[in-house]
């Protein structure tokens, strides 16, 4: 019984993951002068909604910009409530990994909007425009789940074809690891140590401390369970926030040895991205399968929604 539970679990998340082919997307135009009269984000159209979101990250230089990577593109949440699609492009971004540092630059892969697979892509200017980096191995490929080291960006993994790739020049080239690592659902660098990244998988939480070589259980309490995400506080290390379906959202603050189950108010909805801000530990967001947005200001105990 308890196994057929997690099969529809499981089945009803892979389904959320690997949608695509047609568009989600409900959006209005709007007066771009009257929302931005002085015509600063000439490049930022606003819309009413996105749907099936893939990537999520709070801008790291500026905590008013949430950027959330769609099926339909790169949209950004500023102040909690303008909503924009940032540039023209609306290819489906199944991967999303910002730079560390520089809040111009983000990374994808995924589809572009008329078929086949992007590879591994950047933008440099705020995602006004993309230039495709690389192939990468068996490509181009399509990562449903990507990092890039948040110690040193020139290190990206990517999960493709259920094979981890590994490259350490930025993403020109890459190599496939040989491991044990299965069944990937999201992956995030550790925000200390650039050889240690980490795995939700439909087994639980995973982490590897040489590269994506070897890896081990980082946390007992949900092993066996499907994860859909973890992210690791950038300020306070050892406080980790995932949801799992055993747990649901669920915030440890020894490094996955113990959790604390969080109320976000989702009722049966399952959390699929989690971002935090990295000037304020206390401020996380959270998105869900029914693209609702939470937040929380301070560390978990309570949440609002914000869109």
């Amino acid at each position: 019984m308890l196994k057929s539970k997690k099969n529809i679990w499981i089945v009803g998340l892979v389904a959320v993951v690997t949608v695509a082919g047609f568009s989600l997307i409900s959006t209005t135009d709007k007066n771009t002068s009257k929302n931005d009269p002085q015509n600063t984000q000439s490049y930022l159209k606003p819309v009413d909604s996105f749907q099936h979101a893939h990537g999520l990250a709070v801008d790291v230089n500026d905590p008013k910009k949430l950027l959330i990577a769609t099926h339909n593109g790169l949209f950004m949440l500023q102040n909690d409530k303008d909503l924009y699609q940032v540039g023209p492009k609306k290819d489906d971004y199944m991967g999303f990994s910002p730079h560390p540092t520089d809040s111009n630059t983000f990374f994808t892969s995924g589809h572009p909007k008329g078929g086949g697979n992007i590879g591994f892509q950047k933008t440099s200017d705020g995602g006004k425009s993309w230039q495709k980096v690389s192939d990468g191995i068996n490509g181009p490929v399509d990562f449903h789940a990507m990092t890039v080291s948040r110690v040193n960006p020139n290190l990206a993994y990517g999960s493709y074809a259920g094979k981890l790739q590994r490259s350490l020049d930025g993403g020109k080239k890459w190599e496939q690891i040989d491991t044990n690592l299965t069944n990937v659902i999201s992956l995030v660098s550790d925000p200390v140590d650039a050889n240690t990244v980490y795995a939700a998988t439909t087994d639980g939480i995973m982490s590897s401390s040489d590269q994506g070589n070897t890896w081990a259980d980082a946390a007992p309490d949900v092993s066996g369970a499907a994860v859909t995400v973890l992210a690791i506080n950038q300020t306070q290390t050892t406080e980790w926030i995932s949801f799992s379906e055993k747990l649901g959202l669920a915030k440890s603050s020894d490094s996955g040895k113990s959790w604390k189950t969080l109320k976000i108010g989702a009722g049966d909805d399952i959390v699929l991205q989690i971002a935090n801000d990295n000037k304020n530990p206390q401020v996380t967001y959270a998105l869900t399968r029914a693209n609702v947005v939470y937040k929380t200001t301070d560390g978990g105990e309570s949440w609002q929604k914000v869109r």
